[in-house]
């Protein structure tokens, strides 16, 4: 036995293979979305994938690649998850806003101006005469 194990050597034939991931001409982007985070530090990528992805609980499972300057690309398995996250809207990193886009099927990814966020505003204690949409204005 000791002649068997002495004769045994370990080989490593096998070969690792890496895919580089390239957007394709013509990548339906109807389930997707962008978002970046809006701060002047540095946003750790893994920290925010993963606490989202525990947020969300996506059902169908989510794809999300960082594609640079605080951004990031969500690819959702299912329009059930995707709608469900933009219904829930306003989402936070570390008490950063995070903005985000939903992409159509036409749009670059890497083109689209994230600068703006819906909000509303709750006004307690207002009079009956002032609930008008003139007013709010």
């Amino acid at each position: 036995m000791e002649e068997e194990l002495a004769n045994l050597n370990i080989v490593d034939d096998e070969e690792i293979s890496i895919q580089a991931v390239e957007d394709e001409v013509g990548t339906n982007y109807s389930m997707c979305m962008v978002g970046r985070v809006l701060t002047d530090s540095v946003v750790h990528f893994p920290s925010i994938r993963n606490m989202l992805a525990n947020l969300w609980h996506p059902l169908g499972g989510i794809s999300t690649t960082d594609i640079g300057e605080k951004q990031v690309l969500f690819r959702f398995s299912n329009m059930i998850d995707l709608k469900r996250v933009i219904d829930g809207m306003h989402w936070f990193f570390n008490r950063n806003l995070i903005v985000f886009h939903k992409l159509e099927n036409e749009e670059d990814h890497l083109q689209v101006p994230l600068f703006y966020a819906l909000f509303s505003v709750q006004i307690h204690n207002l009079q009956m005469g002032f609930m008008s949409k003139g007013m709010a204005q």
